[in-house]
């Protein structure tokens, strides 16, 4: 007898608790995000999310066939669909921080990673692709303070207190098209739209004198622009051994121009004031990506991914700010501190039941496990080259629902370094993934 899939209440809970934290951490990220201060250089931490089972499998998956999910980086991947797929992601993550001198600080917060809608026109052959996700979020917080002599005999001091933060980031509405050409070969397209506005405030505050003004300066800049991404898939069978399944994905996003405006404002007693804005275009490099699956057999599921983004090509015909009125310098600290991009991911997934529907309810769980290694694309002091390691795992639980999986996510790792006078961070978070699968838009036979 069949062991019963995870109750539809706690299926329906557990879609309540998503849009709890996705609607509660709209707000709490523009503020806090991912809470590191590289986030201040270039265009904010990048953000790449393909789907919650590549996530806990290293974050590749760009050969990664699955019935179950619709990966979103490589678009010939959606060729593959049979169900109706809506699926959503949030997560919270914590950030410590730490210098060379011994200073610390934290910050944490939730975010919701991605919304994704897939359907196949027909099945297993023409799929339809559509999501939106954070291209790039830029979150900071760092304090300064110190004193300043006042008066007309410069007789007495003014402590001050100035922080320095970062907000906002680019998202990407992405849609397109992913069609089986033959039992090997599959190929996809997208359209991309990227938007959104980057905000670098700070903030001066007089702690013991009221004869200076609070201020708070904000230099900003809103970008829009398009791009797209071309996939392809090659699937083989029986390469290894009898009834395995070898896999290569590969995909290439094209160069973004985005055109757009740079402002500077300033607040004072509560009135805000705009000293000035720019217009300008920024040209953001081209994305490559390539990836291995293997399926030895119906238990074990292996991925090998690498990716190349060269950022060295960034340009930008902003003007440099030559005024106090004028917009800081973007990006912060000029291209110089934008270096080429690598990253390499490996992970595995295991159920142990197999193909066995008869199995109990943990043998048909999926476990994830993975790990990577990523050079930056930001180098703030336009010598030290800084790398992120980190390893991922997750659970996926199979549901009552038909088609439904409800996907746990966890990773930890560090990126930087406390020398040069830069900051290493300690990082860790978990992601809560509900991927709604039904059979819609088919049309029933008649007996």
């Amino acid at each position: 007898m069949r062991i019963p899939r995870l109750p539809h209440f706690l299926a329906w809970g557990a879609c309540a608790a998503f849009i709890l934290l996705g609607s509660t951490s709209a707000a709490h990220a523009q503020s806090n995000g991912e809470g590191t201060i590289y986030s201040r250089f270039g265009m904010g931490t990048l953000v790449e999310f393909s789907s919650s089972q590549s996530d806990a499998m290293g974050g590749g998956g760009y050969a990664l066939r699955s019935l179950n999910y619709n990966p979103d980086a490589n678009p010939a991947l959606w060729s593959d669909q049979v169900f109706t797929r809506l699926s959503g992601s949030a997560a919270y993550r914590s950030t410590n921080a730490e210098d060379g001198q011994g200073n610390s600080g934290r910050l944490s917060s939730g975010n919701v990673q991605a919304l994704q809608f897939n359907f196949p026109l027909y099945q297993r052959s023409l799929g339809v692709g559509v999501s939106f996700q954070p291209y790039s979020r830029s979150n900071y917080n760092a304090t300064r303070t110190g004193q300043e002599p006042i008066g007309p005999r410069q007789d007495a001091e003014a402590r001050y207190e100035t922080s320095f933060s970062g907000s906002g980031g680019l998202h990407r509405l992405r849609g397109g098209l992913g069609y089986r050409v033959n039992d090997m070969l599959s190929v996809g397209a997208t359209a991309d739209l990227l938007f959104g506005t980057l905000e670098r405030r700070r903030r001066t505050t007089w702690t013991n004198t009221q004869a200076l003004r609070n201020t708070i300066v904000s230099d900003g800049v809103q970008l829009s622009g398009l791009t797209s991404t071309l996939g392809g898939h090659l699937a083989l069978a029986d390469v290894f051994a009898e009834d395995d399944a070898f896999s290569v994905g590969a995909s290439v996003t094209l160069p973004a121009n985005l055109s757009g405006e740079r402002y500077r404002t300033l607040d004072e007693d509560l009135a805000r004031d705009t000293l000035s804005t720019e217009r300008g275009d920024v040209t953001l490099p081209w994305k490559g990506r390539l990836g291995l699956s293997y399926q030895p057999n119906a238990r074990w599921t292996f991925v090998l991914d690498g990716a190349f983004d060269p950022w060295s090509t960034f340009s930008s015909d902003f003007p440099t700010g030559a005024s106090e009125g004028s917009p800081a310098r973007f990006p912060a600290g000029g291209t110089g501190t934008l270096a080429d991009r690598w990253r390499l991911s490996t992970g595995a997934e295991v159920v142990p039941a197999g193909d066995d529907q008869l199995s109990g309810y943990f043998a048909q769980v999926a476990y994830r496990f993975g790990g990577y290694a990523e050079q930056m694309y930001v180098r703030p002091d336009q010598e030290t080259t800084l790398h992120e390691l980190g390893i991922t795992a997750g659970i996926s639980l199979p549901t009552s629902l038909s088609g439904t999986r409800i996907d746990l996510n966890t990773i930890a790792g560090t990126r930087g370094t406390t020398t040069n006078s830069l900051v290493r961070d300690r990082f860790f978070g978990v992601s809560l993934h509900v991927n709604f699968g039904e059979r819609w838009f088919q049309r029933r036979k008649l007996r």
